[in-house]
């Protein structure tokens, strides 16, 4: 196993999403590449894989999907989410996995929101904030962290309710637990909202990860219009010594898509 020692000269500790690299190939030999090249993995719906097939791998995994099904704003979903939740619970700890990643909805195969919202009520915003205080409550109780990831409307998630940046910063800094944090996908915040370094300020308190991709396409670092390389730095100047997740496809070859990867967040 690699304990991600290649990764001394950034002060972040990189990890790559397993979903969307080297995929000519089965998802535990992704994971064994991802870990020989110095990486921590990531994973979406733990449901679709082999369980004990990804724990032999090797891998160092820092995060994956908390939840199977359920919603935050309406009492069935709640409930859905919440029973969901704790399924996901013995997974995150089979595989050593600290963060259990949560949307405002549910995602369907083609990322769209299984419950749309042309409009987001007040009476939405509390329903949410009350599903999020119980999911801290789980996490506290079992010793995991859950973090809440931003989407974007505009080209990947339309309708998805509490998609922006500041809707999640809203939403977790209200239940203020540490068991609940934001993870901060700064392409889907590109595209939703702009200003990253400062809505990275702004959020700071609160991150539990950082995620990121370039604009357009959610390919790697250095493909798009992302100055990904003064976020790094500002990043580092702001004290963040945490996980940075490269979730985008590979622009051609993925080794030299993760090398990209690692070069803009060596500062």
């Amino acid at each position: 196993m690699n304990d991600g020692s290649s990764n001394a000269s950034s002060p972040f500790t990189l990890a790559v999403c397993a979903e969307m690299v080297f995929k000519s190939l089965p998802v535990v030999d992704r994971l064994k590449r991802i870990s020989d090249l110095g990486f921590h993995a990531e994973i979406w719906d733990w449901t679709k894989h082999d369980i004990a097939a990804l724990a032999r791998s090797g891998a160092v995994f820092s995060s994956m999907t908390g939840y199977v099904t359920g919603t935050l704003a309406d009492d069935e979903g709640a409930d859905e989410l919440l029973r969901t939740a704790k399924q996901s619970i013995p997974i995150a700890r089979e595989l050593n996995c600290p963060r259990l990643n949560l949307h405002g909805t549910g995602l369907d195969g083609q990322g769209l929101p299984v419950v749309k919202a042309d409009k987001v009520t007040g009476a939405m915003w509390l329903k949410a904030r009350d599903t999020l205080s119980r999911i801290a409550d789980l996490g506290e109780k079992e010793g995991v962290t859950f973090v809440l990831e931003n989407l974007n409307e505009a080209v990947d998630h339309p309708k998805t309710p509490f998609a922006k940046a500041e809707d999640t910063l809203a939403l977790v800094s209200s239940v203020n637990r540490p068991a609940l944090k934001l993870n901060l996908d700064l392409y889907h915040a590109q595209i939703g909202e702009g200003n990253l370094i400062e809505l990275c300020r702004r959020a700071l308190p609160h991150v539990g990860e950082i995620q990121v991709a370039d604009v357009p396409g959610r390919m790697e670092p250095g493909t798009g219009e992302i100055n990904y390389k003064a976020i790094a730095g500002a990043l580092k100047d702001m004290g963040y010594r945490g996980t940075i997740g490269m979730e985008a496809w590979a622009s051609g070859d993925d080794e030299t898509a993760l090398a990209r990867f690692r070069d803009a967040f060596t500062v």
